[in-house]
Formats: C-alpha cells, sequence, structure tokens
C-alpha cells in the first residue's frame, strides 16, 4: 500500500505529501520516514494502490503510534481550506510538542525492589556492621512494595542502594510516571439546588443540538450549570471540552471540576511543562481522563466521542489565534460539535456582539440566568469623575471616593481588587479637563499617537493627523498622554496602608511557571486584603470576601482606535465589577473615569447588555463594520524593506482593480503597519472591508494571490484580526 505522508517541516515548498510504501498502517499514524539524507517523524493522512513515482518510493521506517484520530484528519482539511494554514500547522496542533520525535515521550524513573529470592532477614545478617545505611535500606524496602531510586537515595544515601544492588539483594526497573499538574489542589464539592432558569437551560442543552448561547449575569451559576450537563454526558458514556479563556481561570475552574468529577479530569494550556502537557493529553487519548479544562488549545483535546464542548466567557479577545497557525476558536469548536452531533454551549455575561445578533435572530438558541445566585443583587456601579477630582487638586492615581472605601473595608477585615485596564500598546490622547478624544474623520474610530513620529494615526484607513497644543474642544492646555501602571497603583497605597498587605498580578509577576496559581490562592485565603491586577483579574474568579471593586483607567480601552472599544470595555467594566459581593456581602463598585457621561459607563452602571447591544448593533450597521462586513487584514513581513513595499504593491493593485467592479468590496487600501517594523523585519498591510455574503469566495481568491508573493516575504491572512498593530 502507498501511503501519503506529511514531514514535520513548516515550509511552503514541503506543503504537500510524499509518498511511502508499508504494510496495514492506520491514516493518522506518526512514522519515521527517510527524507533527503535524515530520517523524519511524519504523519500518515492518506492511502492509495499506486503511485506516480514507482521506482524512487522508499518504505516507512517505524510506526510510533497512531495520536491522529480520523476527525481530527478532518479537522485538518477543514482548518487547512478555512486559514490557509499548511498541513503540518494543523497537525502540530493536535499533538505535544514532545511526539515531534520519535524519542521516549514518558517519565521513566527507576523503581528499586527487593529481589524475589532473596531472605531478608539473613541478607540483613550478612551485611557489614558499618553497612548502617544499606540496612535501613533493606528494613524499609522490607516494609513496602519499593521505592523510587531518587527518593531512597535522599533517605539513606546513593552509596547505600547502589551497593545493595551490586550485591543482588535489591533490582531495579524503569517504570513510565505520569506528571500531574496542580496534584496539591484540594477542595471540597458542594451540590447547589438548580433554579428554575438554571435547570431550563440545562435541560435545553442537555436535550438539544446546535449551537446554545448562555447569556447569564455574573454570579447567575453558570458554572454549576455546566457541570450538570457534563455530569449528564459522563452517563451516556460521552466526553466533554470545557475552555475558559485565560490560563489564570484555568487552576480555579480545574479545582472546582476535580471536585466534582475527580481523576475523569486532564488539563490541557500552554503553563504546563512539555511533559506534564503529553501525559494529560495521554490520558485524555487514552481514555482515562473523560473531560479536558484549558485554554484556546484544549479545543484540539484527543477525546473520542465528544457529547458536549462549553466556552466560557466566550466573548473573550483570546479565542482568537493572531499568531501563526491562526484560526477561531469558536469556529473549531463549532466544527468538532458538527462532527460529533453534540451541543456548543456559550456563555457570557457579556456576549459577543456577533453571537448576541445570531441568538436574537434565532441562528443560536438563547438562553438566559437574569439574576444572581448570590444574597445580594448588583448594586449599580458608581462613576467617579477623575476630572472633577482633577479640576479639584487630586493629582493622584485613586480618586477620594475610593480611598475612602478602601479604608472601610480594611477596617472591616474585607477584600478589595483594584483592575487596571492595559490592553494593547498603543497609546491614546485626552483632555484632562473635557475628555476630549481625538477621532478620524474617515472611520470614526480613535486616533492613536505615535510617539516616535509625534503624530496622531488611524490605524483602519492609515491618515495622519497633527498632535494638539490645547484640546480643541475647551482649550485646556492639560493634555494626558499614555497610562497608569500596576506597579504605580501598588506603590501608592503603600503610602495610604504601609501596613496593609497588597498583591500584585499582572504579566511581570506571573511570569514563572504556576505564578497565577500562587497569588490566587493566596489572595483566596486572605493573605492580602487587596489585589491590583490587569485582564488576568478580570473575570471568573470567585472570592467571597471581596466587597469592593475599584476599576482604574478603563478610559485607555474605550478610546483605543478600534471599532470594538466601545464593546470591549463594556465587557471589562461589566466582568469586573462582578467581581464584588458574590457571598453573603453586598458589595460595591467604584468606576474612575474622565468621561462620566459616555454611553458605555451609563449603560454599564446599570449592567444593561441589552441597551448597550441595541446602540452597538446600530453604530456597527451604520458604520458598516463586522458582522455587517468582514475585515480582512494581509500583512507582509520581510528584512527586505523595498520587496515587502513592492510584493504589497502588487497584490493592493490587484484587489483594488478588483474592487471597482465588485460591489461586495466595501474599503481597500494599503499602508505600513502601525508597528513598522518587528525583529528587524518591516511590515505592510492591506486593509479590506467585505459584505459577508460572498466573503468566503473573495478570501479564498485572496489566499491564491498570496500563494504568488515570493518566498522572501512573510505573508499572513487574518479575518477580522484582534488587533491591527
Amino acid at each position: 500500500m502507498i501511503y501519503e505522508v506529511i514531514v514535520d517541516l513548516a515550509t511552503n515548498d514541503l506543503d504537500r505529501t510524499f509518498d511511502y510504501f508499508g504494510d496495514d498502517i492506520s491514516l493518522g499514524s506518526r512514522v519515521v520516514v527517510e527524507f533527503g539524507r535524515k530520517k523524519m517523524v511524519g504523519f500518515v493522512i492518506g492511502e492509495k494502490e499506486t503511485t506516480q513515482y514507482p521506482d524512487k518510493i522508499k518504505p516507512i521506517v517505524k510506526v510510533l503510534d497512531t495520536p491522529i484520530v480520523s476527525e481530527m484528519l478532518e479537522l485538518m482539511h477543514f482548518m487547512k481550506k478555512k486559514y490557509n494554514l499548511r498541513f503540518i500547522d494543523a497537525l502540530r496542533l493536535f499533538v505535544p510538542s514532545k511526539m515531534r520525535s520519535d524519542a521516549t515521550c514518558e517519565l521513566q524513573r527507576v523503581f528499586i525492589t527487593i529481589n524475589n529470592d532473596i531472605d531478608v532477614a539473613a541478607s540483613i545478617e550478612k551485611l557489614s556492621a558499618r553497612a548502617e545505611k544499606q540496612r535501613e535500606t533493606l528494613e524499609y524496602l522490607a516494609r513496602g512494595e519499593g521505592e523510587y531510586q531518587s527518593e531512597l537515595s535522599k533517605k539513606f544515601g546513593a552509596g547505600a542502594v547502589s551497593a545493595l544492588i551490586e550485591k543482588g539483594i535489591l533490582k531495579s526497573e524503569k517504570v513510565s510516571v505520569r506528571r500531574t499538574p496542580f496534584s496539591n489542589f484540594s477542595c471540597e464539592d458542594v451540590l447547589h439546588k438548580l433554579t428554575k432558569d438554571q435547570l431550563n437551560a440545562v435541560k435545553a442543552v442537555a436535550s438539544g443540538s446546535g449551537v446554545f448561547l448562555l447569556h447569564g449575569v455574573t454570579g447567575s451559576g453558570k458554572t454549576e450549570v455546566y457541570q450538570t450537563i457534563i455530569d449528564k454526558v459522563l452517563t451516556e458514556n460521552k466526553t466533554a471540552i470545557m475552555l475558559v479563556p485565560e490560563i489564570s481561570l484555568t487552576p480555579q475552574i480545574f479545582k472546582l471540576f476535580r471536585a466534582r468529577f475527580g481523576e475523569k479530569i486532564a488539563i490541557l494550556h500552554s503553563g504546563l511543562s512539555e511533559g506534564e502537557r503529553f501525559d494529560e493529553w495521554s490520558r485524555l487519548y487514552d481514555g482515562e481522563a473523560k473531560i479536558a479544562i484549558g485554554a484556546r488549545s484544549a479545543i484540539f483535546a484527543p477525546l473520542k466521542n465528544v457529547g458536549l464542548i462549553i466556552i466560557d466567557e466566550e466573548h473573550d479577545s483570546s479565542y482568537i489565534s493572531d499568531s501563526n497557525p491562526r484560526y477561531d476558536t469558536k469556529v473549531v469548536a463549532k466544527f468538532r460539535a458538527e462532527f460529533n452531533n453534540a451541543p456548543l454551549l456559550l456563555g457570557s455575561a457579556t456576549p459577543e456582539i456577533e453571537s448576541y445578533m445570531k441568538a436574537s435572530s434565532g441562528e443560536y438558541n438563547l438562553l438566559t440566568l437574569p439574576d444572581r445566585i448570590a444574597k445580594f443583587q448588583q448594586k449599580d456601579i458608581e462613576i467617579v469623575d477623575m476630572g472633577s477630582e482633577f479640576r479639584n487638586g487630586n493629582r493622584n492615581i485613586l480618586s477620594g471616593a475610593l480611598v475612602d472605601a478602601l479604608r472601610t473595608i480594611i477596617d472591616r477585615g474585607e477584600q478589595a481588587i483594584l483592575f487596571l485596564n492595559r490592553r494593547g500598546f498603543s497609546s491614546f490622547l485626552m483632555c484632562k479637563e473635557c475628555g476630549y478624544i481625538p477621532k478620524c474623520d474617515a472611520c470614526d474610530v480613535n486616533l492613536t499617537y505615535h510617539r516616535a513620529v509625534a503624530r496622531l494615526k488611524c490605524h483602519y484607513c492609515g491618515k495622519n493627523y497633527t498632535v494638539p497644543n490645547k484640546c480643541p474642544k475647551c482649550g485646556s492646555e492639560h493634555i494626558r498622554f499614555g497610562r497608569t501602571g500596576t506597579e504605580q497603583v501598588v506603590n501608592y497605597i503603600h503610602e495610604l496602608f504601609p501596613e496593609t498587605k497588597v498583591l500584585r498580578m499582572d504579566v511581570d509577576t506571573t511570569s514563572s511557571k504556576g505564578a497565577h496559581f500562587r497569588i490566587l490562592d493566596d489572595f483566596g485565603k486572605g493573605k492580602a486584603q487587596i489585589l491590583v491586577g490587569t485582564q488576568m483579574i478580570a473575570k471568573g474568579h470567585d472570592f467571597p470576601n471581596v466587597t469592593l471593586v475599584g476599576i482604574l483607567d478603563v478610559d485607555f480601552s474605550l478610546f483605543l482606535d478600534d471599532y470594538r472599544a466601545s464593546e470591549r470595555t463594556f465587557q471589562l467594566v461589566t466582568q469586573v465589577a462582578g467581581r464584588a459581593g458574590r457571598a453573603d456581602k453586598e458589595g460595591k463598585v467604584l468606576l474612575q473615569t474622565f468621561v462620566p457621561t459616555h454611553y458605555v459607563f451609563r449603560l454599564a452602571k446599570k449592567y444593561d447588555y441589552n441597551g448597550f447591544f441595541e446602540k452597538e448593533i446600530n453604530s456597527r450597521q451604520v458604520t458598516k463594520f463586522p458582522p455587517f462586513t468582514t475585515i480582512v487584514r494581509i500583512l507582509f513581513t520581510s528584512e527586505n524593506d523595498e520587496l515587502a513595499f513592492s510584493e504589497t504593491k502588487k497584490i493592493y493593485q490587484i484587489l483594488k482593480e478588483e474592487s471597482v467592479k465588485n460591489k461586495d468590496f466595501v474599503y481597500i487600501n494599503a499602508m505600513r503597519s502601525p508597528v513598522n517594523k518587528i525583529k528587524n523585519k518591516t511590515r505592510y498591510q492591506i486593509l479590506l472591508r467585505v459584505y459577508p455574503g460572498n466573503a468566503d469566495s473573495i478570501i479564498e481568491h485572496i489566499y491564491q494571490l498570496v500563494a504568488t508573493v515570493t518566498n522572501e516575504i512573510q505573508c499572513f491572512v487574518e479575518i477580522n484580526p484582534q488587533s491591527l498593530n
């Protein structure tokens, strides 16, 4: 039989199958083949009776295993067509990095036992009086069934263990060991009586198919709904995938689910070591674990007979992979759900605009949890006018109202979360007196300040504007650039409350393995009264003693040059506000802003998602932004600036000519990318907006054009990109 093999090399020239012959090899097998003068790992993705090169093909050297099931082969073909990926880009998503070589992936340790034919008492008598450690070792092993050599050596010394092995009294053998992440987790499972709304949601999903959107306010018990439905799925001998957006959320969710489902849970995310990830993947593949929990990559869990896929906080932008390989997790999840005839459940307190539009139109099934489970319902968010604070002489990071509120919770022994929005890298410009923000007159999005050239730029059309010395609206010279940092806030709190313990959670403090869990665990145990952090503390966490949430510097996200700026700000405010008052204590939320009358804050104040949706969807329709159009960005990067420019110009001219004849094109332009250079590679981009009806055919045509770009240029096509930087 002739087998079609994808060799594990990520180059465009090799993005095709190579023929090898062998016998009785399953599709999806991982094999070793001779490729040129080297032996390489590859994947069998097809088979046939004949080949065009009967005299040249070689035999498959070795079959390692079969990690790719038929469902994932179908998914590979789907993703290649949908996202213009290379075969190997998709295949690498399906297996742990440890499986990209033919080396042993399992962790093996040396296990020591007493030889079967040894008389222990007689052996101890024969030992020299000076061999005290050998005697202790032998007595210890006689009381049990064996021990790992490394542990024995710690207890009694490596020399004593080695000597007993040399004498033939002990024997050693290599055994495979599973690495277990977060093995020190402990949590008591608490069964809650479901509300009528929760029961309705469980019944609908458990007995239905298709896509469900669970719109539940923060603290409404979405997690309990997830667990109940998963429990029903397991009774049908099916499996489940549960996705969360942040690594920081995974330990907390994992803790709750392990308490309910025990060893049926496996965790998959980038924070695990390579070995841990391989072992958790293996537990899922072998059927030892039935539920995969993790961030975006867990959607590729090697589960068979999937009965449910859940995407919690479905609105979160982290579900979009914006680096190679590029893909949308929700699209992949929908494919897997349809392949298995399983329901896909999307959950959020602030659904993505596109998702809610589909639910409102009947394309998705809409389920609602309108009330909190906690004793107290959410109080309206208190808006603090920082412009007024500034005019009254307060130049500090925290408003007077927030300082007073912090003092109160400290005196009561309660806890507070202070949230800073630090999404993105671009700087903004704002008048401190009136809150004026410059906007592009062509795109109706906010302009970004580029310090290097001292200009304001629009990232959607490329227009440039002069930076004003005075506010065009009120004439004030108090123009603000940049943003506040978490470290600044922590230092200021220490000045105000030197005896109060403060934890900080951001990129800098969570770079080491397990740091997310340690910080959240310490805060949950009351080792600090105040937690200061960025987006990673904004959603999903449940701390019963948190009664105050302060939202700082939120204007930054509101005035990014992004058509989704209002949506993301509303989501952030609502999500982080939901961390307060989740148990039997009433919560309080203070939001600091220089633009207190903005409609986003007015609607977020009362958690009015429906009101926000109506206003936002109307604005998108008028301005022709998604979901009423599809944005396509073609990104060109190269160390050769002249070549990158010429290739960009070539593709742009072709598309520009086609746009004149094609009414599906709404907008097209070419420009330097806002971040002109990364790692010494210059960057250009073509931006398009097209009507969604024929977007797939236009994108497919763009993929064909991109294939003609010289290999000296890296070229990526992004659909509705999360950032235009």
